[in-house]
C-alpha cells in the first residue's frame, strides 16, 4: 500500500505533464498514488498515455485552484502532495518531505515567503525555494507550488469555508491560515540544499513557471490572492515574524 498520494493538476500546460510525471515515479519513495485533477478536458487527448495509467477527474469547465484541495479528499493514503503544473521534483522530493514531517509537523512545500510586513503588494519578504535552494527548515507564511500535507488535515481546510467566489487565488494562504487555527500548525520549507538538488521540490522552477500563463501574472489572480491574504489577517493570522 502506497504511503503518500501525489495529486497533478492540470489546465493550461498540457506540454509539461510527461516530464512531471516521470519526476513522481522515479521519487526515491516508492509505490505512490498519483491523482489528477483535470479542469481543461481536451489535456486528456494530448496525454492519453498518463491518464491511462492515473485516477483522474476532468470537469468541463474550469473550477479553479480550489477543486483540487476538494479533490484530495478521495486520496487513499496518509499522505497527500498535491502539485502545481509547473512544478518538477527532485527525486528525493517526497522523501525529503517526510523526514520533516517527523521534526517539524506541519503544511510543507517548496516555495514559501515569510513576510516582514502585513502588506501582501508592498512588503514582500525572505523567499525560501529551489531558485538558490535553502539549507535548514524555514517556517513561512505563504507556500506555494506544491502543498505535502496529512490527508485529515483536509478537516481544517474545509472547516473555513471560501469567504469569496474565488477561483484563481487563496487557495494556498487559506490552508497555511486554516491549520494554524484549527490545530495550532505551522507552514514549512524543507531543506533544499544547493548541493543536492535531488531533495528539492522544483529543480528547474523557472522551465514552466515564468510563462504568461502563471496565475500570479493573470490580473484576476493577484486581485484574489490579496483579497485573501487580507481576509485572513482580519481573522487573527499571525504572521511568523509575530510568533518569535
Amino acid at each position: 500500500m502506497s504511503e503518500v498520494t501525489v495529486i497533478m493538476n492540470s489546465y493550461k500546460r498540457p506540454h509539461a505533464m510527461a516530464e512531471q510525471y516521470d519526476s513522481i515515479i522515479n521519487q526515491t519513495v516508492k509505490n505512490i498514488h498519483i491523482m489528477c485533477w483535470c479542469n481543461n478536458v481536451e489535456n486528456i487527448d494530448k496525454n492519453k498515455d498518463i491518464f491511462g495509467k492515473i485516477v483522474f477527474a476532468a470537469s468541463n469547465v474550469n473550477l479553479g485552484v480550489w477543486a483540487r484541495f476538494a479533490y484530495a479528499i478521495n486520496a487513499p493514503t496518509q499522505y497527500v502532495c498535491i502539485v502545481d503544473d509547473d512544478t518538477i521534483f527532485g527525486k528525493k522530493w517526497i522523501e525529503n518531505c517526510l523526514e520533516t514531517m517527523k521534526t517539524h509537523e506541519g503544511l510543507l512545500g517548496c516555495r514559501g515567503v515569510r513576510m516582514i510586513g502585513e502588506d501582501f503588494k508592498n512588503y514582500p519578504g525572505c523567499v525560501y525555494e529551489s531558485f538558490c535552494g535553502n539549507n535548514s527548515v524555514e517556517q513561512v507564511d505563504i507556500m506555494g507550488h506544491c502543498w505535502f500535507f496529512k490527508k485529515e488535515w483536509l478537516r481544517a481546510y474545509w472547516a473555513e469555508m471560501p469567504q469569496f467566489l474565488l477561483y484563481r487565488g487563496g487557495e494556498d494562504m487559506h490552508f497555511s491560515y486554516a491549520l494554524q487555527k484549527h490545530f495550532g500548525l505551522n507552514t514549512y520549507v524543507p531543506a533544499q540544499p544547493e548541493n543536492d538538488k535531488d531533495m528539492w521540490g522544483s529543480i528547474n522552477p523557472s522551465k514552466h513557471g515564468e510563462d504568461m500563463v502563471a496565475t500570479s501574472r493573470t490580473p484576476d489572480g493577484y486581485t484574489q490572492a490579496n483579497q485573501y491574504w487580507n481576509y485572513i489577517l482580519s481573522q487573527g493570522y499571525k504572521l511568523v515574524k509575530d510568533q518569535k
